[in-house]
């Protein structure tokens, strides 16, 4: 059961994030669409909002990035405890423009995301 659920966290966060490779700003609520529920809570730099519209503003934003249209990639296995799923990610802008790393948390309800939280740029050590 765990296994299955995960894959279908997996295949709906890459497909998520495909939507920011999108070869055609026309193809990103498609994809979005396919990934995300219609009222998904979207927790970003910009801080809280909701439902499709609102990741596919966020993500036209970064496509048209001054530096280039990046890459997105998920760089590491997605991990499931429950309903919750964890990945890091990492964007890349062309020509070894600024490169953007991070860790995002994502909720699934019937087997597309309905939250997501992003964590961007590396943890700090703590001073001990």
């Amino acid at each position: 059961m765990q296994e299955q659920q995960e894959e279908t966290a997996r295949s709906a966060i890459d497909t998520f994030i495909s939507a920011f490779n999108a070869s055609d700003d026309s193809y990103v609520t498609a994809l979005l669409s396919q990934a995300l529920t219609s009222d998904v809570v979207f927790w970003g730099p910009l801080g809280r909002s909701e439902g499709i519209e609102a990741v596919e503003r966020f993500m036209l934003d970064i496509r048209s990035h001054p530096a280039g249209t990046g890459t997105m990639v998920r760089c590491s296995a997605v991990d499931m405890p429950g309903e919750w799923a964890r990945y890091q990610w990492v964007f890349t802008t062309p020509d070894g423009g600024p490169r953007l790393a991070g860790t995002d948390v994502v909720h699934l309800r019937r087997s597309l995301i309905d939250q997501v939280i992003v964590f961007a740029g590396e943890i700090e050590p703590s001073a001990s």
